[in-house]
């Protein structure tokens, strides 16, 4: 495959969630990979998006990027994703002649041609099958972090705000893996602030 036939596709995930960093992955996919099966993360199931993901990385060229929590603290949920997005295209082994970004922002001062496109997991394989890896990693990564943090529920809620989830919070309190600047944890830490400061 020539440079001139090089398109990745980029997608994030884990955006919406209260926990966790938000990762992104970039996926060049081979020319004779089948793509019947690979469509957006959110319309697979948990273990077909497994076995999905594993193929995809077989016959692909991949990376994965991330930003750590007290980025988006620091900078916002938007520009780190924008972050995690760059540093999976950043560890590419091979740099593609256009990158296809799913969303209507794109990293900035990026070196490669780039093309933004709304629903772009719906419409490009190659953003799709970034939606899966990058799915995939992130779940994985919080199943791991649920080891250590049982009460949460992250090995099936991910760190999204389930009814399981708040309850935990309120129960347990909040983590350092916890988005504090996200509306329920920022009220959380502000309620702790006002009885303290009036008790």
């Amino acid at each position: 495959m020539t440079r001139a036939n090089k398109i990745a596709g980029v997608d994030e995930v884990g955006r919406g969630c209260l926990a966790g960093p938000v990762f992104s992955a970039a996926v060049i996919l081979n020319k004779n990979i089948n793509t019947k099966d690979i469509k957006d993360s959110k319309k697979t199931s948990f273990k077909k998006r497994i076995i999905l993901s594993e193929y995809i990385k077989k016959n692909s060229t991949f990376a994965i990027g991330f930003a750590t929590v007290k980025e988006i603290d620091r900078i916002n949920i938007l520009n780190a994703s924008l972050l995690s997005m760059q540093r999976a295209l950043g560890k590419l082994k091979n740099n593609p002649s256009l990158v296809y970004i799913d969303g209507p922002f794109a990293p900035k001062n990026l070196k490669i041609k780039c093309k933004t496109v709304i629903k772009g997991d719906e419409k490009f394989k190659c953003i799709a099958a970034a939606s899966i890896v990058a799915k995939v990693a992130r779940d994985l990564f919080m199943i791991k972090l649920a080891k250590k943090y049982t009460e949460y529920g992250w090995n099936k809620n991910f760190g999204y705000g389930t009814a399981y989830h708040l309850l935990a919070l309120k129960k347990y309190g909040i983590t350092q893996h916890h988005r504090k600047k996200f509306a329920p944890i920022h009220n959380m830490l502000m309620s702790i602030k006002r009885e303290t400061q009036f008790s």
